[in-house]
C-alpha cells in the first residue's frame, strides 16, 4: 500500500483484569500532506474485534479531555477504538495538545474532513496493523458528527453509526450575518474560550459550501443514511442545541434517537480532565454506543 506509518505500543493494566489494554500510535499524511496522528487502542486478547472509529469536533482534538478514557473503555468491553487528529484542526505532531498551527487551522474546510475521513477509513480497510478491518462503525461528535452522517451516506464500508450532540448544519457554526464581512475580509476568527485564542478561519470555508450545496448539507445526506444510526443529544446541551438533534430525527425518522436528560455538549467531559472514571452521562452515552453496535 502507499501508506507509510510509524507506531509504537504504550500498555496500561486493565481494571477487570483481563489480558492488556494496549495503544499503538500511527501517523499518516492526510489532506494536503498534513500529517494526522492516529491511536488505536485495544485488548491484545482480542486483536480481531469490531473498529470504532472516532471523530472528533470543533476544537477538537482526539487526546481531549476523556477520549483516552472512552477508548479505554471500549476495549475493555470489546472494541478496538481509534482516534485521530483531523489534519487541519491546528494540533501538530510535536504539539498534539495544543492549538500550534493556526495557519493549518484558518485553512480548513468540510471537503478536507471529509477526505481526512476516507484516508481513515481506507488505512483501516487496508490491512495495516492493529487498525486492519472488514467494515468499521463510526462516531461523530459536534462538527464531526455532520461529518459522519455524510461519510456515512456516502461509504458502505460504514456499518453503523452513532452521533454525539452533533450539529445539523455547518452554518450553524457561525451567525449568519457574519458571512459578508467575513468574505470582504477573507477572514473570521473565533474566540477559543478554554485557551483564549483567536481561531481564524478563512473564508474558503464558506467557499467550500458555496461549492458543494449538495454533498455538504447535512440533513439531506441524513436522509440519504441507510446504515443502523443511534443518535444521541443531551438536553442540558449549550454549544449544540438539542433542536439540532430534533431536525436530524424529523430528516432520518429511522435512526434511534435517544436524549440524555442533563448531558451537556462533552456529555461532562472537559480538558484537561483529572479523574480516572467517567462522568455519569459520558459512561451511559458509552454503554448505549457498545449496546447499540453489539446489536
Amino acid at each position: 500500500m502507499w501508506y507509510r506509518y510509524f507506531y509504537n505500543s504504550l500498555s496500561v493494566k486493565s481494571r477487570n483484569f483481563r489480558p492488556m489494554i494496549r495503544k499503538d500510535n500511527y501517523t499518516l499524511p492526510g489532506a494536503k500532506g498534513r500529517p494526522m496522528l492516529i491511536d488505536v487502542t485495544y485488548d491484545d486478547a482480542l486483536k480481531n474485534a469490531p473498529l470504532v472509529i472516532f471523530a472528533h469536533g470543533f476544537k477538537g482534538f482526539k487526546d481531549w479531555g476523556t477520549h483516552d478514557l472512552v477508548a479505554n473503555y471500549f476495549a475493555r468491553n470489546g472494541f478496538r477504538y481509534l482516534k485521530f487528529n483531523f489534519s487541519h484542526n491546528g494540533t501538530t505532531p510535536d504539539n498534539p495538545l495544543d492549538f500550534a498551527d493556526l495557519t493549518a487551522f484558518s485553512d480548513n474546510t468540510f471537503s478536507i474532513e471529509l477526505e481526512d475521513l476516507d484516508t481513515i477509513i481506507d488505512f483501516a480497510c487496508s490491512g495495516s496493523g492493529m487498525a486492519v478491518a472488514n467494515s468499521v462503525f463510526l462516531i461523530g461528535h459536534s462538527m464531526g458528527g455532520g461529518i459522519s452522517i455524510i461519510k456515512t451516506a456516502e461509504d458502505n464500508r460504514i456499518k453503523k453509526l452513532v452521533t454525539m450532540a452533533s450539529i445539523s448544519g455547518f452554518r450553524n457554526l457561525w451567525p449568519k450575518q457574519s458571512e459578508v464581512q467575513w468574505r470582504l475580509q477573507g477572514i473570521i476568527y473565533m474566540h477559543n474560550s478554554r485557551t483564549n485564542q483567536q481561531m481564524p478561519i478563512k473564508s474558503t470555508l464558506l467557499d467550500d459550501l458555496d461549492s458543494h450545496p449538495l454533498r455538504l448539507d447535512i440533513p439531506l445526506m441524513a436522509a440519504a443514511v441507510k446504515q443502523p444510526w443511534l443518535l444521541t443529544h443531551g438536553d442540558a446541551d449549550p454549544t449544540v442545541p438539542l433542536a439540532h438533534a430534533q431536525e436530524l430525527h424529523t430528516t432520518q425518522p429511522n435512526a434511534e434517537f435517544v436524549i440524555f436528560p442533563g448531558a451537556d455538549h462533552t456529555f461532562g467531559g472537559s480538558h484537561p480532565y483529572a479523574g480516572d472514571t467517567l462522568p455519569t452521562s459520558l459512561k451511559e452515552f458509552c454503554d448505549k454506543a457498545i449496546a447499540f453496535f453489539r446489536g
